[in-house]
This record gives structure tokens, C-alpha cells and sequence, in this order.
């Protein structure tokens, strides 16, 4: 099963606040000519005026901070670029402590996370922050840019320093893939061409890893499920029975034939057909949005889920999930929230706090049961009903969760099923 080649990578950037992401991601974006003309000139002129030689590279990303200074919020920017290669999605979040649910949600979908480290100041506390963020989101890649390296005379024994110092304190997180490229993003060294300062480093570039990385095998492709969005019931002439039963697939491959079951109601029958669009097809994989049609009239409905009959999700009224609270107001005790979980919505309640974690020092906290903006904890969550989940780092879909105030219609946490 092969994806085409031009696939679309979301990726995050995340440093802390002078480590140069806005000048990075305006230099990937103008050395690989993704800039449209007219943003070009606006950009140039304003340098100009600002009395910089050449371009400011930051001002292409920096048009947000005018919204931020005139106190509207901005929590992600996203940025779109295309190379020949890749389509690209950044999700640009801000460098600020106070900043980590932002970073939960540019992450929460992203195939990789590009962290910045100064390499003047080695490893922060910002990186370990970012890095179990990331961590915790389970972004199969990392790609760890040492930047400013012409302000350490772009030295080879730095670069070697940082990355033992990285690999040492990561070297408890769970990362499967982690590279590191040595960068100037001010002087374009190594971002989308190759440095002539540092032919000590024989990797590729931070683009040639981004357009290369392999992606395809970061879906589930063994456990099927599909969350029913919406009953598609034409009612026209031309398809007076059709019932199909439209969605996204969460992971897995579907193809004609296949047995497949019915949760919550456990109901089995056949996939009669698969259709995206007016086409039909014969197999269907993550992340496609398909009609299915199945044998038998079965009664289903929004939230319900169709998956392979030799290979469930565990049912679940009662289960752990590590929660980042999103929210200004702290999480209210045996309060009753709505929580969905992908198109299924249920009234749910946390009942208890585990441990929250230090996200600078790792360490658990237990006996603290407060929930405020920022913290990251395991919880027990209760249900009304049974919900078909699987654990986050087998299925970032069907293992994910938001909490929704019922009152305000805020949503207020997110989690990874444990």
C-alpha cells in the first residue's frame, strides 16, 4: 500500500523565545521559494525601512505579533508551504512557559516536532519541557536543530556537546526517532542548503529531512476502525435504498468483503461497497474519508464504530488517560463534564488525580488532586456509557480525548488514553 510521494507532513516548531523559530521558518519558507511575490516585496520594503541589510527573514512569520500586542490571542499559527517533493502544514506555536497547552494542540496532530536549541545555551529547561511534550504526544519524529551555530564559530565540539547532553535527559522519554542537524537560520546554513562552514557535518539538510522522513508507517495500518460520522440517506430516485455510513478512518485498511462488527451493539455483517466521492473502490486506509455500505440493515448511528470482527477495541466505561488542562478556570472536583472521543460524545466525570507531573523535572507529584492551566496529569475518568477505545500510543485516534465544560461549551482538557 503505497501512499503517493507528495504527501502532506504536519510538523511543529517549538524554542524558546529568542532561539530564532520565527527567522527558521521564514528561511525555510524563502529558500525553498515558497514566499508569494507580493509578501516579498512587503517584507523587503519594511526591512529596509528597519534599516536591515537584506531581508529579515523572522518579519515573514512575525505579522502575529501585531495581533498579540494588540491583545488578540493568537495560541497556533499555522503556515502551508510545497516543495516537489511534500506539502507541508507548520504549526507554530509560542516559546512561552505558559504555553504548553498551546503546544499540546499544534502537536497533537503533527508527524514530527523541530526543536530549536541556541547553541550558545545547550540544553534548558524549555527543551526537556518541549521534548516530553512531545513525548507525551507521541510525534514518531524529532528533529533536533542546534541553531546560532555561526555564533559558536559553527564548532563541531559544541554541536557533539549538546547532542550527549540531549540524547542523555531524552534517553528516558519514549522517542523512537530523533536526528539532530547543526543550523544558522539567520545565515541559511543547513536549512534547505547545505553549509560550506561545516563540512564536519555529513547529514542532510533540516528540508531534505523533513521531504524524506518516512511517514506512511507512522498509521496503524493492523487495527481497523472507523468512527461513524454521519447516516448518508439520499432519498433520491436513483439510490431510493441506499444506507451508508459516511466518516474518516481512524487507522486500519477496509476492502469489499470484509467481515466486520458493529460497537456498541457487537452486530456483524459484511462491507458491501467502499466510495469516496462518486468513486467506487475496492480498499480503503487511514486517512481517508469513505462511505461504507454493509450487507445487512444494521441500526447505526453517529458514534458508533465499525471495525474488524477479529480485531476490537476495549469497550470502556472506567479507564486512566494523561490530561492536559487547557483551561483559565481549575478543574472543579466529581465535575461533570462532556467528552468526546472521536465522533462519539458522552457525559463523563474525572474521578480521581493519580499524580500530576513536573514537566521540568519528570517527577510525579502525588496527593495534589488541583487541576490548573498547564498541568499535565494522570487521571481516572468515568463514563456514562461505554466508550471503544484503544491506548494512545497504539492508535493517536481512537486513543485521544477532549473534556467539554458543559456549561460554557469550552473545551477545557486534552488526553491520551493510557
Amino acid at each position: 500500500m503505497e501512499i503517493s510521494n507528495n504527501q502532506l507532513l504536519r510538523f511543529t516548531t517549538a524554542g524558546s523565545v529568542d532561539d530564532g523559530k520565527s527567522t527558521l521558518i521564514g528561511r525555510l519558507l524563502y529558500d525553498s521559494k515558497s514566499i508569494f511575490e507580493d509578501q516579498l516585496e512587503s517584507v523587503t520594503a519594511t526591512s529596509s525601512k528597519k534599516g536591515h541589510e537584506g531581508v529579515d527573514l523572522a518579519l515573514f512569520t512575525d505579522g502575529l505579533k501585531d495581533e498579540r500586542e494588540q491583545g488578540i490571542t493568537i495560541d497556533v499559527a499555522y503556515r502551508y508551504f510545497t516543495t516537489p517533493k511534500r506539502k507541508f502544514i507548520i504549526a507554530d506555536t509560542p516559546g512561552h512557559i505558559q504555553y504548553t497547552r498551546n503546544m499540546v494542540t499544534g502537536a497533537s496532530t503533527a508527524n514530527a516536532a523541530v526543536i530549536l536549541i541556541d547553541a550558545r545555551n545547550g540544553v534548558i529547561e524549555q527543551t526537556k519541557r518541549h521534548s516530553f511534550i512531545a513525548s507525551l504526544l507521541n510525534i514518531p519524529h524529532l528533529v533536533v536543530c542546534v541553531n546560532k551555530m555561526d555564533l559558536v564559530d559553527y564548532s563541531e565540539e559544541v554541536f557533539n556537546k549538546i547532542t550527549s547532553q540531549f540524547e542523555e535527559f531524552s534517553s528516558k522519554l519514549l522517542m523512537k526517532d530523533v536526528r539532530f542537524i547543526p543550523i544558522s537560520a539567520l545565515e541559511g546554513d543547513n536549512v534547505v542548503n547545505k553549509s560550506e562552514n561545516m563540512s564536519w557535518y555529513a547529514g542532510g539538510t533540516l528540508l531534505n529531512v523533513l521531504e524524506t522522513l518516512h511517514i506512511s508507517s507512522d498509521i496503524n495500518k493492523i487495527d481497523a476502525r472507523f468512527p461513524v460520522q454521519t447516516v448518508l440517506r439520499p432519498q433520491s430516485e436513483e439510490f431510493r435504498d441506499y444506507r451508508g455510513y459516511a466518516g474518516r478512518i481512524a487507522s486500519g485498511i477496509y476492502r469489499k468483503g470484509d467481515e466486520v462488527a458493529v460497537l456498541p451493539s457487537g452486530f456483524t455483517s459484511k462491507i458491501k461497497s467502499i466510495n469516496t466521492g462518486e468513486i467506487e473502490v475496492e480498499e480503503a486506509f487511514a486517512p481517508m474519508s469513505v462511505a461504507l455500505t454493509l450487507e445487512d440493515d444494521i441500526d447505526i448511528s453517529r458514534g458508533d464504530m465499525i471495525v474488524k470482527k477479529n480485531n476490537q477495541p476495549e469497550p470502556s466505561q472506567e479507564f486512566d488517560v494523561m490530561l492536559c488542562w487547557l483551561n483559565n478556570d481549575a478543574a472543579k472536583p466529581r465535575a461533570k463534564y462532556v467528552i468526546q472521543h472521536t465522533s462519539n460524545e458522552e457525559r463523563a466525570m474525572i474521578k480521581s488525580v493519580v499524580y500530576k507531573v513536573d514537566i521540568n523535572s519528570y517527577e510525579r507529584e502525588e496527593g495534589d488532586d488541583s487541576l490548573k492551566m498547564n498541568d499535565i496529569a494522570r487521571v481516572k475518568i468515568r463514563t456514562t456509557r461505554r466508550l471503544m477505545i484503544d491506548s494512545y500510543r497504539d492508535n493517536r485516534n481512537t486513543g485521544s480525548i477532549i473534556l467539554i465544560d458543559e456549561g460554557t461549551n469550552e473545551t477545557v482538557a486534552a488526553g491520551m488514553i493510557v
